[in-house]
């Protein structure tokens, strides 16, 4: 029998996609914004997308196995709580807090931005685990990048899985490699879960991997990806005969003769010119050759600039979507300058697709961990 989801904060789709692919039947989802509702609604003809405020939908939420979301990061309140932990409370993470206390889905996936790693001084991703971890279930948080799945973007992403109190706990975000490479105390806190650190005890930052529950963690840097699929290049997925809309304004192209040609490559990404002086990005030229810098919601960035066969232009909305990884047709109906928020802000399927596939095949997890059996569970 598949699993049934329900998707928060959905946007244009993203976990749907990956839901659809992974064979997860998507029974109820919801965004406050009507210009993503109707690209939803498009692509899926069916009942499932619900328009408005969470807060006053939460008691319409179903019963569910998974629950997927891609939370905004808002600020929590220092008043209130235990040191080095936050109040999440009024926030829209509290609102997946809710859904999760009401409905006690066996699993989560949520998806959030690099910087909830260290964002006040580690305390917001404290306060994060603090609250799912207390909910009954074990997390497991990994740092990824859409380069490593076919995507010609530096896009990288902190993804949460949480599984129930109960059901038997694995690792699902590691590789095989990434298992037999864990540092020696690693593996020793892993048969010995008493010696966990308390979130509340947490450094200003977590490393990029981890596991946490009943109010404890252990964190791990991860080396490598090695499922790997990186190779795409920002060429790959260019539209020809672009219309001349997307070309730079004079004013832009002014700005280009009094910047300097640099032709570097930094983090995979091709500068070709930059302004004099290169402390500012604000006129930064890129290249095609390399790969994109992380895409986002805004329209007015130096990440638009780009230099493609001789020819200064932005990239488009639908090279915006290949860069995500949905269809060129995905946001159809919807204007250009609509369609950079919509994919700016969207999961990239690609990425989430991996993680379900490893949630919903339980052969290909690793790190059992069968001392957590008679500990934690």
């Amino acid at each position: 029998m598949s699993l049934k989801a329900v998707e928060l904060f959905a946007g244009i789709g993203g976990f749907r996609i990956a839901c659809d692919k992974n064979y997860i039947k998507t029974i109820w989802a919801n965004d406050i914004n009507e210009k993503a509702g109707s690209v939803y609604k498009k692509n899926w003809n069916d009942d499932t997308f619900h328009h408005g405020d969470i807060w006053t939908l939460i008691k319409d939420v179903p019963p569910h196995d998974l629950l997927t979301g891609g939370f905004p990061c808002q600020p929590f309140s220092s008043a209130g709580k235990k040191q080095g932990i936050r109040d999440p409370r009024g926030t829209l993470f509290q609102a997946i807090v809710e859904v999760i206390s009401r409905n006690n889905p066996k699993y989560f996936v949520l998806e959030n931005v690099k910087r909830l790693l260290t964002m006040e001084d580690g305390q917001h991703f404290a306060t994060i685990l603090d609250s799912l971890s207390s909910l009954g279930y074990l997390l497991e948080w990994r740092l990824l990048n859409t380069l490593d799945f076919g995507l010609a973007q530096n896009r990288e992403r902190i993804v949460i899985v949480g599984t129930k109190n109960g059901h038997k706990p694995v690792s699902f975000l590691m590789t095989s490699d990434d298992s037999s490479d864990l540092p020696p105390y690693i593996a020793e806190l892993l048969s010995n879960p008493s010696k966990w650190k308390n979130i509340a005890e947490h450094g200003r930052f977590f490393d990029n991997w981890g596991l946490a529950i009943d109010g404890n963690f252990i964190t791990a840097d991860l080396q490598s990806f090695s499922e790997s699929k990186n190779g795409a290049k920002l060429a790959d997925i260019l539209q020809k005969n672009v219309d001349p809309s997307f070309d730079f304004t004079e004013d832009t192209l002014k700005r280009i003769n009094n910047s300097e040609k640099v032709e570097r490559f930094v983090n995979g990404v091709e500068i070709i010119y930059n302004q004099a002086g290169g402390a500012r990005m604000g006129y930064t030229i890129f290249g095609t050759k390399g790969i994109a810098p992380t895409l986002t919601s805004s329209t007015s960035r130096h990440y638009e600039r780009y230099c493609i066969n001789d020819r200064f232009r932005r990239l488009t909305h639908i090279e915006y979507a290949r860069l995500q990884g949905f269809a060129d047709n995905h946001c159809e109906g919807i204007s250009p300058y609509d369609q950079y928020v919509l994919f700016g802000n969207a999961v990239p399927p690609p990425l989430v697709s991996w993680v379900l596939d490893r949630v919903t095949n339980i052969k290909i997890a690793t790190i059992k961990c069968e001392a957590f059996q008679t500990e934690l569970f």
